[in-house]
């Protein structure tokens, strides 16, 4: 091909060969036994050439070349760079993989836990720790250059994402900064504010997948194609695409499914034929059992899988049916090996430990190949399972949604049970976004020619809808970002007040918000068009007919507000007879789920509430806990009570009475039922309506008989277009509400703050006060919180378990609503501190009310869960791992991942607290936590 150049082209083509080599790019290339991808060269190309980059690319694509790239640029440049991951496992995961590439003496790490050579010039590090440098003026911040943001999709995250725009923000102008990002689809608006914050920033958008995913549902013994291509090659990168018609057929059948049972029609049983045939339908479709599936994919050749199980207790009892199943995946050679890295991986732990955290178990699942991860689980229990997995050494993997979160584990195949998850609060179906992310980690680059994911079978399962999840690309980025406390201080003792005041509004957020205005107003411009058309349509030739609308309207609202009032009446009279219950009384329930008789174990006063979250419960009055007729203990609402209930009788509950014990519930249960079982609960008469004897609504009705529209024949056909006029009417005022309130919404919550922290004197005008800088160096959703404890001095003379007690309410949140007892506290001087907290949120949360900050906006203070109290106190006081858990009732991981948080907690009080006892007891009772497994790492 070269030949047939002419001699100015041959020239031409070594001189851009040799521009090429001179470049950083060249050598960086040469390190890899791979070609880089276009979107890869295009993205470092910019970066060498001065540019920030936002790379959006499919999971498994690639995208940290980039970020690795980066690094190198930093390296020869005589620079730092640094690289921030969202959660500690990614950190931990990066920093080995450039320590390989690199040498451990030019790589460091810090993450809430761990510092290892934190001056090195590429450092590896948690996204919160660069946010707290920044605003402490980190000296680690001269001279540098670059700073990765893997996963910067996550800052929609609500919790944790307005870290990610805080650095964003606030990095210095000279870094260069490069974003990586899960495939958006408003990868462009979000490049367009990291150009107006940071300077030019090249959006490169991937939506290839290297290796291309096939989507099958399995049903019964056969594996069905998601898809059936037309004119396409390519998994799903093919021509047109549509539902297999094998899988709509099947859901038809199932749906149209006769039931066992009489012929309505003839009126007499179904014939044996006909019970025959739908047996064999039947025997034909199920959804496959766990160890099922894992045998199904082993004999198809599509192991390594992941299997996302949406529940921890899930993902453990899946291992457990597989190991009784007999499932074994490693021959003798891979269990050698299994047990040998798990041992060397393990050594450090204590054998009691051992025993507790059910190790034995474990690795019998490891040798035979197959294992859980999930959050529960001890750290360096997940960090082995990802070992063994990349390394080819477990092949079947049930994991909670968390895997998803840029653990690179991938696999040959994913599976996912349901398409429905629990989000805290209820069951919700999983968005398209959350479908390509789990699904991104099947098809692993240089190994697999293609990835699989596999759906299985459910009986309501809708193919169309199945593979719209599939084909959808729509995972857009939404700004969680928010200002707080510690950020007010911070930016005011930077900045001033004005000037952070305009830092905010630079926000993604307040992009966002701003961008979506311009829709809204043509929205209002669109609908004062249409209200000019409903007018003329209601117009009467008799009268007035706006005016007769009018009358109409206001007498529907009287009635609306006297049956609202009526209900306000019944539900007031309803929460005073639930005050006045005591325990030992049997009522009878008179609505919802736990309707019937019920015998009350705790009244469930607000006044007496010492734990638990915060939340709009239990500012509607006494919220009971029961035992019903049927042997379950909950905790009501007044929702449950929509009319007065009165004691029917009473009862003795006994001293050994246990909630949590199935005999104790059984017992008392049916001890309530011959108590009170004859009593005769009859339904109350049916009050007289206010509405009959109201002098306006008598009114209205003859002001509107009265009126001359009223005799109009067409007088219908007005009020509908009346109707249709007045609902545009109010839906542009709230339109235009909305226009008002998305202007400058940011700016107001942080003035919103800073009156507070005004009037408490942590701010005065653009002076930080000294408790303000003590606020500074407090990071976390109850910063504020902490920082009045400091200052009324309720932890002054607490010994280091009970400070350590007192903390843990600051970081511990219950991951579900307590619904049985108040938790468990150490007694003497931790407890009275612990009430002591509790009375002092609740003065803050009246403040916030005051200053108009609204929690439910992710702005503000939560109440402090007391709920690890016990757990914190024992761990810290010396007491063993098994007896801790078993107290406290906790898997392992959750409790090493909040002492984590509690030991860095403690490690802020120390720094913040003034002379006293405080910061030394602080730093003991991190000394009293950080044993056993707490301490057990993977790095440094």
């Amino acid at each position: 091909m070269t030949d047939e150049l002419s001699p100015a082209e041959r020239y031409a083509a070594s001189r851009v060969r040799a521009a090429e080599q001179a470049t950083a790019l060249a050598p960086f290339r040469d390190m890899y036994d791979f070609e880089l991808d276009p979107f890869q060269i295009e993205a470092c190309k910019a970066l060498e050439g001065g540019q920030g980059v936002l790379v959006a690319a499919p999971t498994g694509s690639g995208k940290t070349i980039v970020g690795e790239f980066a690094v190198h640029l930093a390296l020869t440049q005589g620079r730092k760079c640094f690289y921030t991951t969202p959660i500690k496992a990614l950190s931990n995961q990066k920093y080995t993989d450039l320590v390989k590439r690199y040498g451990a003496d030019r790589v460091g790490l810090l993450t809430g836990d761990n510092s290892v050579n934190s001056g090195a010039p590429v450092v590896v590090m948690t996204t919160e720790v660069l946010r707290n440098m920044l605003y402490a003026g980190s000296q680690s911040l001269l001279g540098l250059g670059y700073v990765v943001m893997d996963e910067v999709h996550y800052l929609s995250d609500r919790f944790r994402g307005a870290v990610w725009e805080e650095v964003i923000i606030h990095l210095p102008e000279s870094v260069t900064l490069v974003s990586l990002s899960a495939t958006v689809s408003n990868a462009e608006e979000f490049g367009d504010w990291l150009d107006t914050v940071r300077g030019d920033t090249e959006v490169i958008v991937s939506e290839h997948r290297p290796v291309p995913l096939w989507q099958h549902v399995l049903a019964g013994r056969r594996m069905y194609d998601l898809f059936e291509e037309k004119g396409g090659q390519d998994g799903d990168q093919g021509g047109r695409r549509e539902v297999n018609p094998d899988l709509v057929r099947l859901a038809r059948m199932e749906n149209s499914r006769p039931t066992f049972g009489r012929d309505k029609r003839r009126g007499r049983t179904m014939r044996e034929a006909d019970r025959e045939r739908e047996r064999r339908q039947r025997s034909r479709i199920w959804t496959p059992g766990r160890p099922e599936v894992i045998d199904r994919l082993d004999a198809e050749g599509l192991l390594p899988a992941i299997t996302f199980i949406f529940s921890r207790a899930g993902c453990e009892a899946a291992v457990q049916q597989c190991l009784h199943a007999g499932l074994r995946l490693n021959d003798e050679s891979a269990r050698t090996q299994v047990r040998a890295i798990v041992e060397e991986r393990t050594a450090g732990i204590l054998d009691e430990d051992l025993h507790v955290l059910g190790y034995f178990e474990w690795l019998e699942g490891l040798e035979r190949g197959i294992a859980a991860h999930h959050a529960g689980m001890l750290p360096t229990f997940k960090e082995v399972v990802e070992e063994l997995f990349v390394r080819g050494l477990v092949k079947a993997v049930f994991a909670t949604e968390t895997l998803a979160l840029g653990i690179n584990m991938p696999a040959r195949s994913v599976v996912l049970e349901k398409l429905v998850k629990w989000n805290g609060e209820q069951h919700v179906d999983i968005t398209p976004g959350e479908y390509t992310q789990l699904t991104g980690r099947a098809g692993r680059r240089g190994i697999d020619v293609e990835g699989h994911a596999v759906v299985l079978w459910q009986r309501t399962m809708d193919p169309a809808a199945l593979a719209g999840l599939a084909g959808t690309r729509t995972y857009p980025l939404r700004s969680s970002f928010k200002p707080s406390y510690n950020m007010a201080v911070n930016l005011v003792s930077q900045f001033g007040r004005h000037r952070s005041r305009e830092l905010l509004e630079t926000s993604f957020a307040q992009f966002q918000a701003d961008k979506a205005v311009v829709g809204i107003s043509r929205q209002v411009q669109r609908n004062e068009e249409g209200l000019a058309g409903y007018r003329a349509s209601m117009t009467c030739h008799l009268g007035d007919f706006d005016e007769y609308a009018r009358l109409r309207r206001e007498l529907k609202d009287r009635e609306t507000e006297l049956a609202r009032q009526g209900a306000a009446q019944r539900r007031a009279a309803a929460a005073v007879a639930l005050e006045k219950l005591r325990p030992g009384d049997v009522i009878h329930v008179p609505t919802g789920k736990y309707a019937g008789l019920a015998l009350v174990l705790d009244p469930g006063l607000s006044a007496g509430r010492v734990g638990g979250h915060r939340g709009m419960e239990y500012h509607d009055g006494p919220r009971p806990l029961v035992l019903t007729a049927e042997r379950q203990v909950k905790r009501l609402a007044s929702i449950d009570f929509p009319v007065p209930v009165e004691p029917l009788d009473r009862m003795r509950i006994p001293k050994s009475f246990n909630p949590r014990s199935p005999q104790s519930r059984r017992d008392l249960a049916s001890a309530l039922r011959t108590k009170a079982g004859h009593h005769d609960v009859r339904r109350r008469r049916k009050e007289r309506s206010p509405a009959a004897d109201d002098t306006e609504i008598t009114r209205l009705r003859a002001a509107i008989r009265a009126h001359p529209c009223h005799g109009c024949s067409d007088r219908e056909d007005h009020a509908r277009w009346g109707e249709r006029y007045h609902r545009l009417l109010r839906d542009t005022r709230q339109l235009e509400r909305r226009i008002e309130g998305r202007t400058n919404t940011i700016a107001r919550t942080f003035d919103r703050i800073c009156s507070l922290l005004t009037e408490l004197g942590y701010l005065r005008g653009d002076e930080v006060t000294d408790e303000g800088r003590r606020l500074a160096r407090l990071y976390g959703e109850l910063d504020l919180l902490a920082s009045e404890c400091l200052r009324d001095g309720i932890w002054e003379g607490l010994a280091p378990a009970e400070l350590a007690a007192c903390a843990s309410a600051l970081v511990y949140e219950a991951r579900t609503a307590d619904d049985a007892l108040p938790p468990k506290l150490p007694a003497g001087r931790a407890k009275d501190a612990l009430g002591e907290m509790v009375r002092i949120w609740g003065r803050l949360d009246a403040l916030e009310e005051e200053h108009k900050i609204n929690q439910a906006e992710g702005v503000g203070q939560r109440e402090p869960d007391l709920g690890f109290a016990w757990a914190a106190y024992r761990w810290s006081s010396g007491h063993g791992l098994d007896e801790v858990l078993r107290e406290v009732d906790m898997p392992a991981g959750d409790f090493v991942r909040w002492t984590k948080q509690l030991i860095d907690v403690l490690g802020q009080i120390a720094a913040a607290a003034p002379e006293g006892t405080v910061p030394r007891n602080a730093r003991r009772a991190v000394d009293g936590l950080l044993r056993g497994v707490v301490a057990y790492s993977s790095v440094g």
